[in-house]
């Protein structure tokens, strides 16, 4: 893009997009004497809109994700989420003891409930693919996962971790939401309890470094994005550089005694694995992978959890952002020294956070605003009759199926598109780009 500002003709304030080429310039203006305006010419050939991005959905499915949203739930005046052991005594619904969702709602539940809504919603603007962790274990009936099976991380297209590869061969917007519709089908198809439910530990470096190679067939033109939606900090590296010995060792499993016996399998998988996990994130990014990152329950927004997912998240390339204290949120703020809020991750501890962190998301990966080209007060022109649009070289006269001056909000002045000529900038992709010149006179 080329700004310049001389004494003489006529002010041209260029286009809306992401992809720009300068070019050379005409006028409709002729010059006046006394010399009594101003020109500046900003030139741009503009793509209204990215390529579909591609984005791999990376989901927790670890054996906390049955735990209950809210443990101590009462309805008509009984614990819903409480069972009777054979002891008599009253415990929690979890793994073992499956909860009923339909009163005693779960992080799984919840989170089945919200992705709906966005995959629907998002669909046909994104190329979405699914891939769940830790990998699925092959048991005989009756027959209880080993530690290595409890911890392991999705690793192959045949361990049943990649639910849906990414739709590389789709773009249309009703070919894309009929395969977010098969996406969501098997999202919502993994059952809170019994066979095939939620189980084992939270394999997360692993799972990210595998989750980065469903990516080589990705167009290198496009966004390629991780969402991981994780209710757990990372452990299960058997390759974690501390033990239960280290005092760098922060023991996230339960008993904590399983990482102090050097003889339990969870000596070093029950460790917090933030480390490699950071750096999986890090080395995504390095390939031009991004990674958001989603913190839904208690275990990550207490404790370590904040630390571990904040560093992921501002490492990942899609950390919370800010200006000021009221982009983050109630109950946050602004690190001015990062330019990231002090929670950059997302965090939801039920079925409408997740909904309202989702629909964050979408809105960050999905493109802005392409039927408005901004223009600063210093380009607008000193009469509406002094303004020119062209849309790919055709002069094209303001109207309700064209364009206006919007002069209606003092922090936002500029040319908006309506009707066909924003359908047709609506439709502009890298591929198939519009380009659209804003020319206008301001006398000084």
């Amino acid at each position: 893009m080329r700004a310049k500002s001389t004494p003489l003709s006529a002010l041209l304030a260029g286009t809306l997009g992401v992809a720009v080429m300068a070019g050379c310039q005409t006028y409709d203006f002729e010059p006046v004497d006394p010399l009594a305006i101003a020109q500046t010419t900003v030139e741009s050939v503009i793509t209204a809109r990215k390529s579909k991005p591609d984005v791999m959905l990376l989901v927790d499915i670890s054996g906390s994700m049955t735990k209950p949203v809210n443990a101590d739930l009462v309805v008509g005046g009984t614990r819903v989420c409480d069972f009777q052991g054979p002891d008599g005594k009253f415990y929690t619904c979890e793994e073992g003891n499956p909860c009923d969702t339909t009163k005693c709602p779960t992080r799984w539940s919840e989170l089945q409930g919200a992705m709906g809504p966005f995959l629907a919603e998002s669909g046909n603007l994104v190329r979405f693919g699914l891939t769940t962790y830790p990998a699925p274990p092959v048991l005989a009936p009756g027959a209880n996962p080993t530690p290595t099976q409890q911890c392991a991380p999705a690793a192959s297209l045949e361990d049943g971790s990649v639910r849906a590869q990414l739709p590389v061969d789709l773009d249309s917007d009703e070919e894309l939401q009929a395969y977010a519709n098969e996406v969501n089908t098997k999202l919502q198809a993994i059952p809170n309890g019994g066979q095939g439910r939620p189980r084992g530990g939270t394999p997360t470096s692993a799972s990210l470094q595998f989750t980065g190679t469903l990516f080589n067939n990705s167009d290198g033109n496009r966004d390629r994005i991780i969402v991981l939606l994780t209710d757990g900090l990372p452990n299960c590296n058997d390759k974690n550089v501390n033990d239960g010995s280290s005092p760098e060792c922060r023991c996230v499993v339960e008993p904590a005694s399983a990482c102090v016996d050097p003889l339990n399998p969870y000596h070093r998988r029950g460790c917090l694995d933030k480390d490699a996990s950071v750096a999986a994130v890090e080395a995504l990014k390095g390939n031009k992978i991004s990674t958001i990152v989603i913190g839904f329950g208690a275990e990550t927004s207490v404790g370590d959890g904040p630390s571990v997912l904040n560093e992921m998240a501002r490492a990942g390339g899609f950390g919370r952002d800010c200006k000021v204290n009221t982009d983050c949120g109630a109950g946050d703020t602004c690190d001015f020294s990062t330019g990231f809020c002090n929670r950059s991750f997302y965090q939801a501890g039920n079925r409408q956070e997740l909904a309202d962190a989702l629909k964050e998301i979408s809105e960050a990966i999905q493109p802005g605003e392409p039927c408005f080209t901004e223009l600063e007060p210093t380009q607008l022109p000193s009469d509406e009759k002094l303004i020119v649009v062209y849309i790919d070289g055709e002069r094209t006269l303001a109207g309700p199926d064209t364009w206006s001056l919007d002069l209606s909000d003092p922090d936002k002045l500029g040319v908006r598109f309506t009707g066909s000529a924003c359908a047709k900038l609506e439709a502009s992709r890298p591929e198939d780009p519009v380009k659209v010149e804003v020319r206008a006179i301001r006398q000084l």
